[in-house]
C-alpha cells in the first residue's frame, strides 16, 4: 500500500473494522443461541384440549427422553414395566428442528404413529438452569387433534 495516500489507509482500516464487526456480530448471535442441545428427561406433560386439562407425571410408570443435537431431535417414550401390565407403551419419533430466539419448531419426519409424520409443530421454549419448558399448540386435522401441549424437561445426567 502506498504510504503517501492517507485516503487509501482510511479505506483499508474501515474495511478491516467492518470485517471484524461483522465477524463479531455473527459470533455473538451464536453465543446467544439458547443451549438446548443435549439429552432431556421429561418430568411432566400438560395437555389442554376442549377445556379439559390432563397432567401426566413422567417420573411414574413411564420414562421419556428427548435428544437434541445441532440439527435434529428425537424422542423415546416407554413404560417402566416393559409392557408387562396394562400400561404397555412405546413411542418414538424425530426429525429436523429450528431454533430462532425462543421459537423452537419441530419437523416430525419419523414417528411410530405414522399419522403424525410430515407435520410441523411450533413451540415457545424457555431455559432456566437445567430445566427446559416447551409449550405450543399441536394441530393435526387428519387426526382431529388440536390441543395445547406444555412439557417440562430436566437435563439428563450421565
Amino acid at each position: 500500500m502506498n504510504q503517501r495516500n492517507p485516503l487509501m489507509k482510511m479505506v483499508a482500516r474501515a474495511a478491516v473494522v467492518t470485517l471484524l464487526l461483522s465477524c463479531t456480530g455473527r459470533q455473538s448471535e451464536d453465543v446467544q443461541r439458547m443451549p438446548i442441545e443435549g439429552t432431556w428427561q421429561l418430568l411432566s406433560g400438560t395437555l389442554i384440549e376442549k377445556g379439559d386439562t390432563t397432567v401426566t407425571d413422567y417420573t411414574q410408570d413411564r420414562r421419556m427422553i428427548k435428544i437434541i443435537n445441532a440439527t435434529h431431535f428425537s424422542f423415546l417414550n416407554h413404560d417402566l414395566k416393559q409392557g408387562k401390565d396394562s400400561v404397555k407403551l412405546f413411542s418414538a419419533g424425530g426429525g429436523r428442528y429450528t431454533l430462532e430466539g425462543d421459537r423452537y419448531t419441530e419437523f416430525l419426519e419419523y414417528c411410530n404413529d405414522r399419522g403424525w409424520e410430515g407435520h410441523e409443530f411450533a413451540f415457545t421454549v424457555s431455559l432456566k438452569n437445567d430445566t427446559l419448558i416447551q409449550s405450543g399448540t399441536e394441530k393435526l386435522e387428519n387426526l382431529g387433534i388440536e390441543r395445547v401441549n406444555i412439557e417440562k424437561y430436566v437435563r439428563a445426567r450421565e
